[in-house]
């Protein structure tokens, strides 16, 4: 079977506007898949280069496909299970700048270069003070894309309209705030002068970014069938869900520059990210939090399962439509289409997303996502929400155990062990208070201020209907106290 290639997909050539520091999977189906589609719809015409931002790994799968390769999406589209398949044509080339620094340089003295989108993973941005401008590259992603800016601007003589928009999609909270400023820490570490710094600041403009899709990267138990239905052997296949959304946050004006919402894509330009992130946080990964650890305890295993079981369904709707959306500040009309999206997602045939995967660290995740929205409900209907306040009680209840083995507290649903991962502090905490009574047990987990950075027994009725709760969940089994909800 021949391998996909250029003249396989009639590749056009376009003039090079993004280097994009990152080749894996996420990238791939969704900023170059994006590119790919403004492309075709005549909104971009610019292609991308990718750089391997570390030294480990090779570009070999790239070069033997000359860069072509095939996104499918799948999930719900109007109610149905679907499939989308699009050959990405967007990406021009990749280089090592390890073993090919030259190539690497060269790419900052491109004419057309515009964009730098990079997703070094969440460790990327951070600031070594002891990189060093000498190492061809650099160590760290800041160090890297310094010394590209700096190439730049000495090919260019300081030209102001050369600077360049950077789009991390990093999941920080401020990426491109961090990453500016770990961008000026090296500038300022090597010495490199008032003039780069000033353009720096004044021609470059550091984007934050919110994004989301999950990306389930290469199918590799179908790819063979996969390519079969293709007609050629496609060895960078990414898998993804069809929902999209990248929110870019930016002081300068670029949306015409990089018109994707015009080629009918999901990108919302904002000068506050916030709302949005918010709106993520809270009802996707709130919903997530609230409801997988009761889930669990009721016998499903993954969220589809939790999808098609009526009982978890209904918590789920009534804790994000009842309990989450009325504390958000987004037009309620936007909260409850994303909240229509979010069940869609959850409800993709074509994801396997275990219930114990998400449970990982349940306790910080329960601060960062449910109790933002918890403690909004209260504030503005001076009664407790039903629904978050009860995955308070499942939480205690999924987190019952007095064993700690191979850094997992052992927990039991029924006769099955399950591993209850998280901080080993914050297991030997749950080991040692989890077999008291339902009243004591609530106390003590409520009153951790380590925990929630606060006292949440301190609130009025919280201790006693927790307490209510995991005792009705302990007496008549998680189903039925949920059902009694």
């Amino acid at each position: 079977m021949e391998r996909i290639n250029r003249a396989m997909t009639k590749k056009v050539e376009r003039p090079v506007k993004v280097v994009q520091f990152g080749e894996g999977n996420f990238l791939r189906a969704f900023v170059d898949y994006m590119i790919d589609i403004a492309n075709e719809s005549g909104k971009f015409n610019g292609d991308v280069v990718i750089v391997k931002p570390i030294e480990y790994g090779t570009l070999d799968r790239f070069h033997q496909q000359e860069c072509q390769y095939t996104v499918q999406l799948r999930g719900m589209v109007d109610g149905e299970p679907k499939k989308i398949n699009r050959v990405v044509t967007s990406v021009a080339d990749a280089v090592d700048p390890y073993t090919e620094y030259a190539k690497y340089e060269s790419l900052a003295k491109i004419d057309t270069l515009r964009f730098v989108v990079s997703n070094t993973t969440e460790a990327g941005i951070v600031y070594d003070a002891t990189d060093a401008f000498a190492l061809c590259p650099p160590k760290s992603y800041p160090g890297k894309l310094c010394k590209f800016l700096y190439e730049r601007f000495k090919a260019f003589n300081g030209d102001m309209s050369k600077g360049l928009v950077m789009l991390p999609v990093e999941l920080i909270d401020d990426n491109g705030i961090h990453l500016r400023e770990c961008v000026l820490q090296q500038v300022q570490n090597w010495n490199l002068g008032d003039d780069f710094k000033k353009w720096v600041e004044e021609a470059c403009v550091f984007t934050s970014t919110l994004v989301d899709r999950i990306v389930t990267g290469y199918p590799k138990d179908e790819a063979a069938q996969l390519c079969e239905e293709f007609g050629y052997q496609d060895d960078l296949i990414v898998t993804g869900e069809p929902f999209a959304l990248w929110v870019i946050e930016s002081a300068k004006d670029i949306s015409e520059e990089l018109p994707l919402p015009a080629a009918g894509l999901p990108v919302i330009y904002t000068d506050n990210q916030k709302p949005y992130k918010q709106r993520k946080v809270r009802i996707l990964n709130g919903a997530h939090t609230s409801f997988v650890l009761a889930s669990y305890l009721c016998g499903n295993d993954i969220v589809l399962e939790s999808m098609n079981d009526p009982v978890i369904l209904d918590f789920i709707k009534k804790t994000i439509f009842d309990e989450v959306i009325p504390t958000l500040t987004l037009p309620k009309a936007d909260l409850e289409s994303f909240a229509q999206a979010v069940l869609g997602r959850f409800n993709n045939p074509f994801v396997k997303h275990a219930l114990l995967s998400i449970s990982l660290n349940s306790v910080s995740k329960w601060r960062a996502r449910c109790m933002p929205s918890f403690l909004g409900y209260i504030e503005k209907n001076g009664t407790l929400p039903k629904h978050l306040t009860f995955s308070m009680a499942a939480l205690l209840a999924f987190y019952t155990g007095s064993e700690i083995r191979d850094k997992a507290l052992i927990g039991h649903r029924g006769a099955q062990e399950y591993n209850i991962l998280d901080d080993a502090a914050v297991l030997e905490f749950f080991a040692a208070n989890s077999g008291k009574s339902a009243e004591e047990y609530a106390k003590a987990v409520l009153s951790n201020e380590s925990f929630w950075g606060q006292d949440l027994s301190a609130l009025p009725g919280v201790t006693d209907a927790v307490a209510g709760y995991l005792n009705k969940i302990r007496k008549d089994g998680m189903r039925a106290a949920v059902e009694a909800l």
